[in-house]
């Protein structure tokens, strides 16, 4: 009876091992998935800032790659309604896309100013908060923000 129970609690420890396994890769995942977007639309934001507008020439030069490949990124950030085209116009964010913009640019500079306050140089940071800011936990976040004293948006 006793290797009855100790099988239990070994399979129910293994199902929870499996299951905090799936989860953690399940986030990972969609980590990814927002990755591309989350950067699109950042990078989108910031040329308006500098250019007054966002074009698809400037995002296959800045991140790049060829037009092609921004264009049907480009259409499926349109589909998720984070940003508007028009025909031989500029591309605009829409107010999700703004939001979304946002948050990327906060979780960036949270990101960037922690690795800087525990020593990291400054050019090595603001290259490495690029891929920690869209995996990094809202708890990690929000520790770091405390440390670096940042106000989270």
């Amino acid at each position: 009876m006793a290797q009855r129970e100790t099988q239990r609690e070994t399979k129910s420890s293994d199902d929870m091992d499996v299951s905090e396994s799936a989860a953690k890769f399940d986030r990972i995942r969609k980590a990814h998935q927002s990755e591309v977007a989350e950067d699109y639309v950042e990078l989108i934001a910031d040329l308006i800032d500098e250019n007054g507008e966002a074009r698809t020439v400037d995002l296959a030069a800045r991140f790049g790659v060829t037009s092609p490949t921004v264009n049907a990124i480009v259409q499926r950030l349109v589909r998720e309604d984070l940003v508007e085209t028009k025909p031989y116009r500029s591309i605009f964010l829409t107010e999700k896309g703004m939001a979304l913009a946002e948050a990327s640019r906060q979780r960036h500079k949270i990101v960037r100013d922690f690795l800087v306050s525990i020593g990291v140089p400054e050019a090595i940071a603001e290259e490495d908060a690029e891929g920690v800011e869209h995996h990094v936990s809202p708890e990690t976040l929000d520790i770091f923000a405390r440390i670096t004293g940042a106000q989270k948006a």
